[in-house]
């Protein structure tokens, strides 16, 4: 099987080659500029289907993990971060409907705010996670660059459980973000079990008319999103999945992506899949540029 490689260009362009993506994930005016793409975005295509909503990247585990850490899963080489964001990096607590709420936030509120990205972790993680700049190969500190270079803020916060009262405390966090940025686009990413949340809010009555997009990492899926006005309002959704992932199997991601495929009308969902890759292999090599364009391109 033929290697294609994809670059982002530094102009800004997606560079598709062979028309790889030339449907699924090309976007006329990025809203998302570069950042250390030679790094993260140059990342080898196995195959392409679905008019490019479908792929299959190369992975390697000596490649991508011992060869870009200086101690590998804890610290990247310093080539892959840059460390002036922490300047816009703060600790907060905030109050909500549901409750104080600890969070992360990486770039301020105002209303030219143009998206607010969350992460949400998975059992056992923290807020801390999205916020390390060091692990998973750098790549949250990219998120972190590339959102506020983007004119975004990128909030990281705490919650009670993986049930109704971390719904209602993420909900609440959106709806006081979205009180000081009312233009801007919300998107959800969430790695692991973190992504019972991202269905729950999508499915929320309140917080679905405030979600324009959702990520999925290594996570699962919701065979009931079908049923929600988040569907209804087809926001975009973003999945990534490692094929030997342990934790939740890639036959049943697969399975839901191809679902939401052949809705009528079609729906706005890609997949990534990343060969021999496993559980936390999304959140070390999606790449995020790409990600967040293709997400702003789809927001209702």
């Amino acid at each position: 099987m033929g290697v294609l490689r994809v670059a982002l260009r530094p102009a800004g362009a997606l560079f598709l080659a062979a028309g790889v993506f030339a449907s699924g994930l090309a976007y006329s005016q990025p809203s998302v500029s570069p950042f250390k793409d030679e790094l993260f975005s140059a990342q080898s295509v196995l195959k392409s289907a679905d008019s490019g909503n479908y792929i299959i990247l190369d992975y390697d585990e000596m490649r991508d993990i011992n060869g870009r850490d200086t101690i590998v899963e804890k610290r990247v080489q310093d080539k892959y971060v840059s460390l002036k964001v922490r300047a816009q990096q703060k600790d907060i607590t905030v109050p909500t409907a549901a409750g104080m709420v600890k969070t992360y936030q990486i770039g301020k509120l105002t209303p030219q705010t143009s998206m607010i990205v969350l992460y949400l972790h998975g059992k056992g993680g923290s807020r801390h996670q999205g916020v390390n700049d060091f692990t998973f190969g750098g790549n949250f500190n990219r998120l972190k660059n590339l959102v506020t270079q983007a004119g975004g803020v990128y909030l990281v916060p705490d919650f009670s459980d993986f049930a109704a009262k971390g719904t209602a405390e993420i909900a609440g966090l959106i709806a006081v973000a979205k009180q000081s940025a009312p233009k801007a686009k919300v998107f959800v990413t969430c790695g692991s079990a973190g992504g019972v949340l991202c269905w729950q809010l999508a499915a929320d009555a309140n917080a679905s008319l405030q979600i324009d997009g959702l990520a999925l990492l290594g996570s699962l899926w919701d065979d009931q999103f079908r049923n929600s006005t988040s569907f209804k309002r087809k926001i975009p959704v973003f999945l990534s999945h490692g094929s030997r992932d342990p934790v939740f199997a890639i036959d049943s991601q697969e399975a839901f992506y191809r679902s939401l495929r052949k809705a009528k009308g079609g729906y706005p969902v890609v997949m990534h899949r990343y060969e021999t890759g496993n559980h936390g292999t999304p959140i070390r090599m999606t790449d995020w540029r790409l990600a967040l364009n293709w997400l702003v391109s789809k927001a209702p």
